[in-house]
């Protein structure tokens, strides 16, 4: 945990902010992964960790702003509990190193929040995201579990993201620690993958080194040798001489904070010239996209500049033609680079998008695109101090993409398609590094590792 004035002081941000009414803050379940008893590994949720600091299930809390009062409901362990778990602190001795000095039986949530719909109060809840919550909650504030997200809070939504959008020095320490061990597990992949291996035995040991440093991984590795597919999770695929294996992975340190980081090497000791020269404008892309990263940037903005970086590489390849302006405003840059350029980072790896993308990465004013790539920009809208977020830009080479296109002869006013065959089997590059907004720039965060392609075949050296 942090401080108990932490907390304390978080949960008088929210109150002040939200004004009045009743706020309901759930934490998470266990959840069964085949049966009741054998367990995922318990994930708490952010915003219940964010303002209660307790990383145990099965608790709620209720802040109710015009009593002034702060309730955590939960039960202690049974004897037949702690048989199977080992002892834990008492829910009351949580409760006082988070500034809680109310606690109640979990049982008497159902009554308190049944008692505040017949009073017809102000009732403040966040868009649940596992079934167990919303039914719940559906019980217990009588909206039918269909119209619950709905019913979310939208006032509450934008508060809690208001407050969590700005990382604390504290916090940034606990994501630094978890951008270190994400790099360390980087450094296992590049220096252990060889011709032969599965990518599953490479993901294994990328995760082992997160659970040996203290971690978790904050999301299923991404390992491929199919790098074109943009989330493609490791499989039984065996590496061999020529490809490139695309790594995206992140830890998640014992405070829930995550670190999100991509490489991409060569199976082989070194990149092949073609390889080289694509990962260097992916590279390009990736420093002039970090370049522009200071408070008043709209991150669209860097989007673009990193798009328009990826067509420049490529037409001195003779891939792409024509004025590269027109290319991007037109879409063409999506052949090539799909998706966003990266996303905040923070307690969840794309920090907060279960409150809501609309509000984490947009404005009233700043909407969400709805063309092919541009609608994948998780992030756009101006950058501000304190703020931590991804820069991920790729080049991926589609085969089925590449051949629809062609056929619809879909900007062939900017691609040149006969050369674009020549690297339907190429796979595809992604750059991924972690920054922090400063008052006038950006930081990068954690310790540096091996990006240039000259760097990455040093690691390569075995």
């Amino acid at each position: 945990m942090f401080s108990r004035e932490t907390y304390i002081n978080r949960r008088q941000v929210l109150k002040k902010a939200m004004g009045s009414g009743l706020i309901i803050l759930p934490g998470n379940e266990e959840v069964g992964m085949n049966y009741r008893d054998n367990i995922y590994h318990f994930r708490q949720d952010s915003s219940f960790l964010y303002y209660a600091g307790i990383d145990r299930p099965s608790l709620f809390l209720i802040i109710d702003i015009d009593a002034d009062l702060e309730i955590l409901f939960g039960d202690n362990l049974t004897i037949e509990q702690t048989v199977w778990v080992g002892p834990q602190d008492s829910l009351n001795s949580d409760a006082e190193k988070t500034g809680i000095t109310t606690v109640q039986p979990l049982s008497f949530v159902e009554a308190v929040l049944k008692n505040a719909v017949q009073q017809k109060r102000a009732i403040h809840f966040l868009p649940p995201y596992r079934a167990a919550i919303t039914l719940k909650l559906s019980s217990w504030l009588d909206i039918h579990p269909n119209e619950i997200a709905k019913k979310s809070s939208i006032p509450l939504c934008k508060a809690i993201i208001a407050q969590r959008s700005y990382k604390t020095n504290e916090e940034l320490i606990e994501i630094e620690k978890a951008v270190n061990i994400t790099a360390a597990m980087h450094l296992k992949a590049i220096q252990s993958a060889r011709p032969g291996m599965t990518e599953y035995e490479i993901a294994g040991q990328v995760e082992g080194t997160a659970i040996s440093l203290g971690g978790h991984l904050a999301f299923p590795t991404i390992l491929t040798v199919n790098g074109q597919y943009l989330h493609n999770h490791a499989g039984s695929n065996v590496l061999k001489e020529g490809q490139l294996v695309l790594c995206d992975c992140g830890a998640e340190n014992n405070m829930r904070y995550a670190g999100d980081m991509t490489r991409t090497f060569p199976v082989s000791k070194t990149f092949t010239t073609q390889q080289k020269e694509i990962y260097n404008i992916v590279l390009k892309a990736e420093e002039a996209a970090v370049a522009t990263l200071k408070p008043g940037t709209f991150f669209k903005d860097s989007h673009l500049t990193a798009c328009k970086e990826i067509l420049t590489g490529l037409k001195s390849l003779g891939l792409v033609k024509g004025d590269l302006d027109e290319a991007v405003a037109a879409g063409a840059h999506t052949l090539f680079f799909q998706c966003g350029l990266g996303h905040m980072m923070g307690m969840d790896v794309h920090d907060m998008e279960n409150i809501g993308e609309e509000y984490v990465g947009y404005t009233e004013t700043l909407k969400k695109s709805t063309e092919f790539g541009l609608k994948s920009l998780r992030l756009a809208k101006e950058l501000e101090e304190g703020f931590v977020l991804t820069v991920e830009p790729g080049i991926y080479f589609i085969p089925e993409l590449i051949d629809q296109w062609q056929v619809e002869k879909k900007y062939s006013e900017f691609i040149n398609y006969d050369k674009v065959q020549a690297y339907r089997n190429f796979g595809g590059i992604r750059i991924e590094e972690d920054f922090l907004i400063t008052k006038e720039s950006y930081k990068l965060l954690g310790k540096p590792l091996a990006k240039t392609a000259e760097d990455i075949e040093a690691l390569r050296n075995y």
